[in-house]
């Protein structure tokens, strides 16, 4: 049962910036800069997941996590550069939502779009209470209701003027949080090899302590990837971006690439002087609070004064970008499926400014979810809910790689009608990609809370295909009454 065929991806767009597949004035407006494009991703993929969540990691695998946040590093790498190359080729809304229509099928756009959604709306939810409870920390007679509602209304209102107010304040919140990671890593890597003068170098003999540098076995490096991956997921923005870039082929380009070393370099670099620097025994210690961070026992052994509130501004700041990206990144695809047909009509409608309103809004629904089990205290809700994110994520990240394959067999056989870059050897690095998202899916035969996530996962994938052969017959019927 297939839906009437998408309309074919965009091309390149008008000198007046207008996208080739929308009618002057009504469609999105392509204003993002190659800065903020590649800040923005930078913004979704640096949150809370790094700055409090690596602990968790660490207490699975020991000093061996820096094996498994390299291995996620690279797998985001290449996920990265090939979805680049695809954006660049079809520079349009929706993305790899909609590539995966054009080459895999209806069916595949459709749930690899309703499938972002959910995992973007679950993260977006928990960013904000997060960013709440970080607000209370200074201020505990703030009732959290309140608190909720003062970061939600920052986070839309930061959405809702226009996309290039959007792009410049992801721009700044993404630059105060990679310059306070690169002085992290300066500051450590001090530490680590150089010692103050009433403080000796600790060297990388933490490394090997306490176990050795693989503790818990090597099947613990695996089973850690169940939380590491978590960290990197939200690059996929700077490609749903692309639509609302001012050149989205150099953008894309560039700025895959570029998010591609960096997240490699600041998780990989930090993450190896944190375990070099404190005995992991006391960093899988912690109860999930600001003063257990990994990153706040480092500046309390440098002597900052006032760490823990340091460390606190930092991750309040990311917590409230990567929500404010990832509202970005759900709307945008939102939008596209009610353009598309493939939600309700009211969800294609723009603003004035050229901004989707209405998916903007409906984008929202993660925030009173999350809110609601904020104030009822659901134990351990919030792990659960990370690890549906993540497993909606990777049978995204799954889809992009099969349309990759599919997109070079079609580029190879017509180059002619293709532009922008291409990787070299493609197709096999989106195969050993393909291998390695289902090796950290298969972390749910170990993990409960993974386990509960494919379960959750994999029924919402099932009810995505149900509901769009629902849409794919009614489309049929209309075309046939026509």
């Amino acid at each position: 049962m297939a839906a009437p065929e998408r309309p074919t991806p965009a091309a390149p767009p008008a000198a007046d910036g207008t996208p080739a597949d929308a009618p002057a004035g009504r469609g999105l407006v392509r204003s993002l800069t190659h800065r903020q494009t590649t800040m923005i991703g930078l913004g979704s993929a640096l949150g809370t997941g790094l700055f409090l969540g690596s602990g968790s990691a660490i207490g699975v695998a020991g000093p061996g996590v820096i094996i498994s946040y390299a291995i996620g590093a690279v797998l985001v790498a290449v996920i990265a550069v090939l979805l680049g190359e695809m954006s660049a080729a079809h520079p349009v809304q929706g993305s790899f939502g909609t590539i995966a229509h054009k080459y895999l099928g209806p069916w595949a756009g459709f749930v690899a779009s309703w499938m972002y959604w959910f995992s973007a709306v679950v993260v977006i939810g928990t960013e904000v209470v997060a960013s709440a409870l970080y607000i209370r920390w200074w201020w505990p007679g703030v009732p959290m209701g309140v608190a909720i509602l003062a970061v939600a209304a920052v986070v839309l209102a930061v959405n809702v003027i226009n996309v290039k107010s959007f792009g410049t304040t992801e721009f700044w919140l993404s630059t105060i949080k990679v310059t306070a990671l690169c002085a992290f890593i300066l500051c450590a890597a001090f530490l680590v090899f150089f010692g103050l003068p009433d403080t000796e170098a600790t060297g990388l003999a933490h490394l090997t302590d306490d176990g050795g540098f693989v503790p818990h076995g090597a099947k613990s490096i695996w089973i850690a990837m169940s939380v590491v991956m978590f960290a990197y997921a939200g690059f996929e923005v700077v490609a749903i971006a692309s639509a609302e870039a001012a050149d989205p082929q150099r953008t894309i380009r560039t700025a895959m690439r570029q998010l591609a070393w960096r997240l490699s370099l600041f998780y990989v670099l930090s993450i190896t002087l944190v375990v070099a620097l404190i005995p992991w025994k006391r960093l899988a210690s912690g109860d999930g609070s600001v003063e257990a961070s990994p990153f706040v026992r480092v500046f309390s052994d440098i002597g900052v004064p006032a760490a823990a509130t340091l460390t606190n501004l930092v991750v309040l700041i990311a917590a409230v970008s990567a929500a404010n990206a990832h509202l970005y990144g759900a709307s945008r695809l939102l939008h596209s499926l009610g353009h598309d047909g493939l939600a309700p009509a009211p969800l294609a409608r723009l603003t004035a400014r050229g901004v989707p309103a209405v998916a903007l809004a409906a984008s929202t629904v993660g925030i009173a979810a999350a809110a609601l089990l904020a104030f009822y205290d659901v134990g351990g809700i919030f792990s659960i809910l990370m690890s549906i994110a993540l497993f909606a994520v990777l049978l995204v990240w799954l889809l992009i790689l099969a349309s990759y394959v599919a997109f070079r067999r079609h580029r190879d056989a017509h180059p002619d009608d293709f532009t922008g870059f291409t990787i070299p050897g493609g197709p096999k690095l989106a195969l050993v990609a393909g291998a390695g998202v289902l090796a950290v899916a298969a972390t749910a035969i170990e993990v409960p809370d993974m386990r509960q996530a494919a379960g959750v996962g994999l029924a919402f994938t099932a009810v995505l295909l149900v509901g769009y052969g629902v849409v794919a017959w009614r489309q049929r019927g209309a075309g046939a009454g026509r």
